[in-house]
């Protein structure tokens, strides 16, 4: 069985780590094809509006493959220069995977999110969790940096100081802890995560798909480029976005007071 399910229904696509077995750890040989693939079938199909990510089992992803750091064995066997490159083709094509899928991402946090898996649900533009959810940040408690991007993700999501307490401590945090920092958006009951993730997907899919789109990649960019080239790129949208069909029609939507039905032209 595939460790990355892949289900469709209607606009929205669902994407599960499956690895229930060992909590869902990442960065097996062929891990990064596997994301990359499905990033691209997502950006290519014009149809799909929304993802939510989500993890088989009792975790949402324990991380990376501490057996087989143990054991000097896959990905992280060899001399360093070995290991570095496959976290170039690897883990990292993961991370980049992720970041890169062009429509909203919901990380449907269903139990502990740790280290590498910890940091995939920062990828995700919205976090909702379980009361079970588990957060950490704990590379420096195995003797390892975080080799992910976590060194960037993790201030931006949460602002440095909690970031940099999460990352010198090692420590873990609960859910209530993650909303309260501002990590997850909500809370909801174990049995309630996915429907709660799937109505969060149906309201993002109301939108205009194109603009949804644009929209995505403004706040992207926004993250590390300056407020007047974010302007630039605002105006030229917008321009893009005023000869839409889809625009037309909210705008007809709105004067008759009916939901839009939109159609990404």
């Amino acid at each position: 069985m595939s460790a990355l399910l892949i289900e469709q229904s209607a606009h929205v696509v669902t994407l599960t780590m499956n690895r229930p077995e060992s909590r869902n750890p990442l960065g097996a040989e062929g891990d990064g094809e596997m994301f990359q693939e499905a990033a691209r079938r997502i950006n290519a199909d014009r149809s799909v509006r929304c993802v939510i990510l989500t993890g088989a089992g009792k975790a949402f992803s324990a991380g990376g493959d501490v057996k087989a750091m143990r054991e000097k064995s896959g990905s992280f066997a060899g001399p360093g220069v070995a290991i570095r490159e496959r976290y170039r083709t690897g883990i990292h094509q993961i991370v980049r995977a992720i970041w890169g899928i062009e429509v909203p991402v919901i990380a449907a946090v269903n139990g502990p999110a740790i280290g590498l898996g910890n940091d995939v649900a920062c990828l995700a533009d919205l976090r909702i969790a379980a009361e079970t959810a588990i957060f950490g940040a704990t590379f420096l408690k195995i003797g390892l940096v975080p080799g992910d991007g976590g060194a960037w993700l993790l201030p931006r999501v949460i602002g440095h100081a909690r970031a940099a307490e999460l990352l010198f401590s090692g420590a873990t945090i609960d859910a209530a802890t993650a909303l309260n920092w501002g990590l997850i958006s909500r809370i909801v009951p174990p049995d309630a995560l996915m429907r709660e993730a799937q109505s969060l997907a149906g309201q993002i899919c109301q939108q205009p798909p194109d603009v949804l789109r644009m929209t995505k990649r403004m706040m992207r960019d926004g993250a590390g480029t300056s407020f007047d080239t974010i302007l630039e790129m605002s105006a030229a949208f917008q321009a893009l976005a005023h000869h839409t069909h889809d625009h037309a029609e909210a705008v007809d939507a709105f004067f008759e007071k009916r939901p839009g039905r939109f159609e990404g032209r």
